[in-house]
């Protein structure tokens, strides 16, 4: 299927999504009993309330807020458990010669439930937004804060340095916090729906969405 027929497909989908909202307009004025309109009303609702209707386009710093405030109430919990230490033991321990495997699994499955979230489930309809032509925006800037805020705590909270673990076994509990920093991240930015408020890209010259500037550049 071509790019255009994609865009006619996704357009007839709105539409279709459009006009029923419009039957139900009608139809509330053309009922005559108070039950039957409450009937239309409430079948409105049920119809705005479905996951995924809307479609996120925007990443604001509205949405970089609830991320980092979701990334903080779900690794909160984890900060004041040793049980973190034996996980990040364990990915160090379990190697395959000069590689922790499972800490390397670890970090593939925290991309992985993050992207998961965000593009392959129906809690919504994200817009798939690129830098540089290749690197998901929203994926992106998700890992990189709850990954702040999985190694800000642990340093603040003196959970990094405790029983003198070496360079590697630091950067392992990291990871043990950022597996649940991430999805409480990925939550908290699109539970809420698309934020309201001016997206960043249009603050920053669309980082990564000018490959096709550069290409034309290049061809002059």
């Amino acid at each position: 299927m071509s790019r255009d027929e994609e865009t006619v497909d996704t357009a007839e989908s709105d539409y279709e999504l459009q006009d029923v909202f419009k039957q139900l307009d009608e139809l509330e004025e053309t009922v005559t009993s108070s039950e039957e309109r409450q009937e239309v009303r409430r079948t409105r609702r049920m119809l705005e309330r479905l996951p995924g209707r809307e479609r996120i386009k925007k990443y604001t710093s509205r949405d970089i807020a609830e991320g980092f405030v979701g990334g903080i109430i779900f690794a909160l919990p984890l900060l004041v458990e040793d049980g973190v230490f034996e996980i990040a033991e364990w990915f160090v321990e379990f190697s395959i010669g000069p590689l922790p495997l499972f800490l390397l699994m670890n970090i593939v499955f925290i991309v992985g439930i993050v992207a998961g979230v965000l593009y392959f489930t129906d809690f919504r309809d994200i817009q798939v937004r690129l830098i540089f032509g290749f690197i998901p925006k929203r994926l992106t800037a998700t890992l990189v804060i709850s990954f702040v805020v999985a190694a800000t705590m642990m340093l603040m909270w003196g959970r990094l340095h405790e029983e003198d673990p070496t360079t590697v076994e630091q950067f392992s509990r990291i990871t043990v916090i950022w597996a649940a920093a991430a999805l409480g991240a990925t939550l908290g930015d699109i539970l809420p729906g698309e934020s309201k408020g001016e997206d960043l890209a249009t603050l920053i010259g669309e980082i990564g969405d000018g490959s096709e500037k550069m290409a034309e550049k290049k061809t002059e």
